[in-house]
C-alpha cells in the first residue's frame, strides 16, 4: 500500500511493531522521560483526531493552529490534525478553526477554539487556564483510542499559511518527508537521537517516513547526550 499522507506514516510504524518504542522524550530542564510505544502514540493521535471530529465537527477544510515547541504531546496534536485531515497553520496571527498553544503564546492565537497544554512531565494540566483556553489534557482525555472517522484527503492541504500564500497537501508533506529522511540517511530500524530538534519534518516526520525511532531531547544538557546515546541505543545522531 502506498502511503500518502503523515496519518499513514503512523500507521505503517503501528503495523510494523506497536510494542516498540517509536518516541522517547527527555526534557533536562525538568528530567522528565517519557516513552511512547507505537500504540500509546496512536491513542493520543486517535483521542485528538476524535475531539476535533466529534467534539467540534472540524475535518477537511478546517485548519489548526499549532503553536506548540517540540514534544511527545506536540506529535500527538499534530498527527492527531493530520488524521482527522485538517491543515496545520504554523503562522502567528492568521484566521484558523481551532488552536493549540503553550501558555507564552496563548496570546497570538485568533481562533474560536483555544487547547492549552502545560507540557509538564507526566502529562499534567495546566494550572488556572485563562478563560476561553481549554486544557488539552482534560479534554482529549474524554474521547475515544480508536478513531473511526473519514481519512485525510492525500491531495487536500496539510500545511496552509507559507509565504505568499503557499500550502503543501497532505501527500507533500510525505513527499518532502521522505525527501529528507533520504538527505539524512535514515533507514528503516534507525534509532534516531535528535538533540536540537526545530522542524517537524526533520525531528517527527522524516523518521517516521524512514521507518525509525525517535529520541527526542528538549533543552538537552550536552553533557548527557553520549550516555543517553548509548543507553538509548542510538545508531543516528542529528
Amino acid at each position: 500500500m502506498t502511503i500518502r499522507t503523515p496519518a499513514g506514516l503512523l500507521a505503517a510504524a503501528l503495523a510494523a511493531d506497536p510494542a516498540r518504542p517509536l518516541l522517547t522524550f527527555y526534557d533536562d530542564s525538568t528530567g522528565e522521560r517519557t516513552e511512547l510505544s507505537a500504540v500509546t502514540l496512536d491513542n493520543w493521535v486517535s483521542k485528538t483526531a476524535n475531539l476535533l471530529v466529534d467534539g467540534h465537527g472540524l475535518g477537511h477544510g478546517d485548519v489548526a493552529a499549532v503553536a506548540l515547541p517540540p514534544h511527545w504531546q506536540t506529535a500527538a496534536v499534530l498527527l492527531g490534525c493530520w488524521r482527522a485531515g485538517l491543515a496545520i497553520s504554523h503562522t502567528v496571527g492568521e484566521q484558523v478553526d481551532v488552536a493549540f498553544s503553550s501558555a507564552d503564546r496563548f496570546e497570538e492565537q485568533n481562533s474560536p477554539e483555544v487547547y492549552g497544554l502545560s507540557l509538564a512531565p507526566m502529562a499534567m494540566p495546566l494550572r488556572n487556564p485563562p478563560e476561553g483556553v481549554l486544557d488539552y489534557v482534560l479534554e482529549v482525555r474524554n474521547f475515544g483510542d480508536f478513531y473511526g472517522g473519514p481519512g485525510a484527503d492525500p491531495d487536500a492541504p496539510g500545511l496552509v499559511h507559507l509565504p505568499g500564500g503557499a500550502a503543501v497537501t497532505h501527500a507533500g508533506l510525505v513527499e518532502r518527508a521522505r525527501g529528507r529522511a533520504e538527505e539524512l540517511g535514515l533507514t528503516s530500524g534507525d534509532r534516531v537521537l535528535i538533540g536540537a530538534p526545530s522542524r517537524p519534518l526533520d525531528w517527527l516526520l522524516a523518521p517516521l517516513a524512514a521507518g525509525a525511532s525517535i529520541v527526542l531531547c528538549k533543552d538537552a544538557d550536552p553533557s548527557k547526550l553520549d550516555a543517553r546515546a548509548s543507553s538509548e541505543k542510538v545508531t543516528r545522531t542529528l
